[in-house]
């Protein structure tokens, strides 16, 4: 059987019960076999550590915040509304 231009390979990975259950659960609910959303899964794993530490210096860093940026929707309150926001939740008892 070949993927992506070569040869497949099987590989076993032991985990426990509790945590086959949570793979299994999130790959059904993502609509993925088990096998497809492991794949995935360490995909994105390999691509966060190529990038993690692509950001050398502050040009780097603003623009990856810049595209954080475009992938994110609405304002960001300022961390007095935050910490205000907090205070009257803890005072209340409830979340605003």
């Amino acid at each position: 059987m070949r993927f992506g231009g070569g040869m497949a390979v099987r590989i076993q990975v032991i985990v426990d019960e509790s945590e086959a259950a949570r793979f299994k659960a999130q790959a059904g609910r993502e609509g993925k076999s088990l096998s497809a959303w492991l794949k995935d899964a360490g995909k994105r794993a390999l691509d966060w550590q190529e990038h993690a530490h692509n950001l050398k210096d502050v040009s780097e860093l603003q623009s990856f915040f810049s595209a954080c940026n475009l992938k994110e929707e609405g304002l960001e309150s300022d961390w007095p509304d935050l910490k205000r926001m907090i205070v009257e939740g803890a005072r209340s008892g409830t979340v605003q």
